[in-house]
Order: structure tokens, then sequence, then C-alpha cells
């Protein structure tokens, strides 16, 4: 047997600024944007650069239980885990576009890694290879 998990799904507030940040200040790119007429809703999947592995489904909310989750899908804790080939130039241009992170950089066995939160308040682990500041 054989399983693959493709999709994580990240409830949203709309598509469209999810998108806009995903794709313009983290570099992901637009995989697929279909709209679906039945449930007038948007199947919208996001991949960071150069990933072969987990996608992100951008879900907007569409029930006030769900709208009550967006920014706190894990009460508080990280979330995702964004590994990247250059922790410093990634770091340094994520602050320049004005994400923010909440935990500054730190060096760990596993790598570097500091602590951002996307447009919602979601807390993901930024984390790249062990290199000195450049």
């Amino acid at each position: 047997m054989q399983q693959t998990i493709i999709h994580v799904s990240l409830v949203v507030r709309e598509y469209d600024e999810a998108i806009e940040f995903f794709c313009h200040k983290l570099h992901f790119t637009l995989v697929e944007d279909t709209y679906q007429p039945e449930q007038d809703k948007r199947w919208v999947v996001v991949a960071p650069p150069g990933s072969k592995g987990v996608n992100l489904l951008l879900a907007r909310a569409s029930t006030p239980e769900q709208v009550s989750r967006i920014g706190s899908q894990t009460g508080g804790r990280v979330f995702l885990f964004l590994r990247t080939d250059d922790f410093w130039r990634d770091y340094q241009e994520m602050r320049a576009k004005g994400i923010n992170f909440i935990r500054p950089p730190k060096s760990e066995a596993y790598g570097t890694v500091s602590v951002f939160e996307d447009l919602y308040g979601n807390l993901w682990d930024l984390i790249g290879p062990n290199r000195e500041a450049g």
C-alpha cells in the first residue's frame, strides 16, 4: 500500500486576498483556481516554489463556525512548516514585505528557524539549513 497526503486545507476569509499573500509575499505558485458552480466556491491550490510535496488548499470559510477558525486552526500552535534552501535570503525578504515574525531566528540541530504569522495569524516555522547570516 502507498498513500500520500496531497493537500492541507487552510481556512481563509477570501480567496483573492489569500492568493495575493501566498503568491506575492511568499512566492508560492498558483497551481489551480477553478470555480465550482454547483457549490458556489473555488478550488484554489497553491504550492511553495519548487515543491513536489503537499500543497495548500485555500478554503473560503462558508459557515460561522468556519469563520471562527480563521487564523487559529491549531489553537495557537505552529501549524505549517516551510523549509527553504536559504533561510537568511527568505527571512530578510519576508520581513521587507511586512511579514510579522513573532520569534527571532534561532539555530537548532535541524536548522535555523523562526516563527512567522500568515495574513490570518496562523503560525508557521520558516526552517533553513544552518549558515551564518550574510
